[in-house]
């Protein structure tokens, strides 16, 4: 209890509090950063028909208040929200609450659907790694995080409802309505959390505890559940973005399937310029962004027990992933071999006579609806979407690093930038910088660094409170050594695999916002862009839409299974230590090092040290160093004690 007070009032608290004041206020001013009038805006909303007469426009300023300035309404909106008014819609003039609350609720039910979804998937990818004990190079789960969720929601519809007829394609009447968007949504959620866990198991696996429980004769399925949960605490924090953002960022998904989400109606509201309901639509979005941060802490900390208040906690040593290079030179070749052929060809020629043809000699990947070819804009708009990803990418990887080591101040504010939708970032930079593909990058980078940032918070914090580093201390190590030689290279490695990760995830939230008209700008020959063009004839030429969908699946096979090559070939030598007897039990050599804990004689072999009862078992003879008392006994992080 103490804990979460100093939580909610200390640093954390503030941050929260500051960046939420901050959002709504920079969503208040959204009417003046676009430069437009608007009241116009307001008035073709309410009625498209209406003219634009000058008494007309200055009816609607004087109804709204708008000739009192942006400030004037943001505090009468703030004071009526203390008390509990949420302001009337500028376009329908109905009470905004209501509309928030049904938004809310449908955006809710369709998060967790599609969390099943995910955690199904990622179940079946974790399962493998489980049974063989070794991780592979992760390329069909970085493909499947790859997915452009709005593309898999348009071909869903097309086979699962137009073609098939086996469920709805539209609207948000009962649970039959959930499953198309719920599993567009689920799909890459699930390949990027399997990916998570199946990277963080091997080491675990490969500790002392689980050898010597095999060899007592525990279930695998015992192990499995203990290896689960000594790897998932600094993977907490990534579930509850992943939640968040299956609520929030599901705006494409909403508007293919025209499901009422919270997402969609955050969309439509900045879209007219609907202040009230898009304040409130985002506020609710925060609020749930803040519930869901300050749950998975206390998950973490529950799955950690007291371990992480004495500094007692005992790390899993790093065990790189071996991968062959033939599978991420293929991918290579690949790509690159088709990107620098449609380098070779003109992007921009328009054949109207050879729209929509199907592959040939002529054109190898078809053309677009305008009989342009579409390997040559996929050649030419590789530069622009994979350079901007990757600069967008290390650019959150350096800020996550550094901000891992202020975690008060990282967490509060990564609650908040993970809350927003996208296309609301999109919307507001599109609003002061214009259209293009300058502020779609400025939006993702903007909301891109906080899933980074929360994993190397919580590396950082679990390594500080590592029973390791209390006996360098004592050993008279300085702060720059422990920081050098063993803080950061335990939490560098692994944030940078999510990076990378994460990297075709930043190329579709560039593509998301292309896909929404907030990106580049026709006839760019910017993936996002090529998507968005070929969705409305993803049924008569799939070719169009399949080229960059495919091309940003090899990109994340490619990043994910090239750098477990690097990694596997430059890994350093493992070496075991002796043990010893006394304080020091373990000694740092280097990030490289592995560290064997002493032998026990006549005391527990495994001792768990989670939330759940602890027992000390006798000395034994033979295998048995472990023993069940009773089926529901799991032991969280077993150790070895002096």
């Amino acid at each position: 209890m103490k804990l979460a007070v100093r939580n909610v009032a200390g640093p954390a608290g503030l941050t929260r509090l500051v960046c939420l004041v901050a959002a709504l206020a920079t969503v208040g001013l959204l009417p003046w950063l676009s430069h437009r009038d608007p009241a116009l805006t307001v008035l073709r909303a309410r009625s498209a028909e209406r003219e634009a007469t000058e008494e007309a426009l200055s009816a609607i300023r004087a109804d709204l208040g708008l000739d009192a300035g942006p400030l004037a309404l943001l505090g009468n909106w703030a004071s009526g929200l203390l008390r509990g008014d949420f302001g009337t819609s500028w376009v329908s003039g109905t009470d905004v609450l209501p509309s928030v609350v049904t938004g809310v609720q449908v955006s809710l039910g369709l998060m967790g659907a599609a969390l099943g979804v995910a955690v199904v998937l990622a179940a079946a990818l974790v399962a493998p790694v489980l049974v063989r004990g070794h991780a592979s190079a992760g390329s069909f789960a970085a493909m499947l995080a790859a997915v452009p969720e709005f593309l898999l929601a348009t071909v869903a519809l097309l086979v699962c409802g137009v073609w098939l007829g086996w469920l709805p394609t539209s609207g948000w009447a009962g649970p039959e309505y959930l499953v198309l968007p719920a599993l567009a949504l689920g799909v890459p959620a699930g390949g990027l959390l399997g990916r998570l866990v199946a990277d963080a198991l091997p080491a675990v696996l490969d500790e002392r505890w689980v050898e010597l429980w095999r060899g007592a004769g525990v279930g695998r399925t015992t192990i499995s559940a203990a290896a689960l949960k000594r790897v998932l605490p600094p993977l907490v924090p990534q579930f509850g973005m992943v939640a968040v953002g299956l609520t929030g960022g599901a705006v494409a998904v909403e508007t293919v399937f025209a499901v009422p989400g919270i997402g969609r109606t955050a969309l439509g509201a900045a879209k007219s310029q609907d202040l009230p309901l898009l304040q409130g639509s985002v506020l609710a979005l925060l609020l749930l962004g803040l519930a869901a941060g300050a749950l998975a802490v206390g998950v973490r900390r529950r799955l950690l027990g007291p371990a992480l208040r004495d500094a007692g906690l005992t790390l899993p040593p790093a065990r790189p992933v071996r991968a062959h290079p033939a599978l991420p030179l293929t991918l290579a070749a690949v790509l690159l071999g088709t990107v620098g052929w449609g380098l070779l060809r003109d992007p921009y020629t328009v054949n109207t006579a050879a729209r929509l043809a199907a592959p040939s000699s002529a054109h190898p990947l078809g053309t677009d609806a305008l009989g342009r070819d579409v390997l040559a804009r996929l050649g030419h708009g590789a530069a622009s979407t994979v350079g901007t990803a990757a600069a967008i990418c290390a650019l959150s990887l350096l800020l996550a690093l550094a901000l891992g080591f202020l975690p008060g101040v990282a967490a509060g504010a990564a609650d908040i930038a993970n809350a927003l939708p996208p296309v609301i970032v999109g919307i507001l930079v599109a609003a002061a910088t214009g259209p293009g593909t300058a502020g779609a990058a400025l939006a993702v980078a903007l909301i891109s660094w906080p899933a980074l940032s929360a994993h190397a918070a919580a590396l950082v914090q679990e390594v500080r409170a590592s029973a390791f580093l209390t006996a360098q201390r004592a050993m008279g190590a300085t702060p720059f050594w422990i920081l050098t030689r063993h803080v950061l290279p335990s939490v560098a490695a692994p944030v940078a695999r999510h990076a990378l990760l994460r990297l075709p995830g930043i190329a579709l939230a560039l593509a998301s916002l292309g896909f929404l008209g907030l990106g580049a700008q026709p006839p760019a020959p910017e993936w996002g862009l090529l998507l968005d063009e070929s969705r409305a004839y993803v049924e008569r030429a799939p070719w169009a839409a399949l080229a960059p969908a495919v091309a940003l699946a090899l990109l994340a096979g490619l990043a994910v299974s090239g750098a477990a090559a690097v990694r596997g070939r430059g890994a350093r030598t493992v070496r075991k230590e002796p043990s010893v007897s006394g304080a020091a039990a373990v000694r740092g050599r280097g990030a490289g090092t592995v560290r064997k804990e002493p032998s026990v004689s006549g005391a527990a072999a495994v001792r768990g040290r989670g939330a759940r009862t602890v027992r000390k078992e006798p000395s034994v003879s033979g295998a048995a160093a472990v023993r069940g008392r009773g089926a529901r006994t799991v032991r969280k992080e077993p150790s070895v004690a002096d």
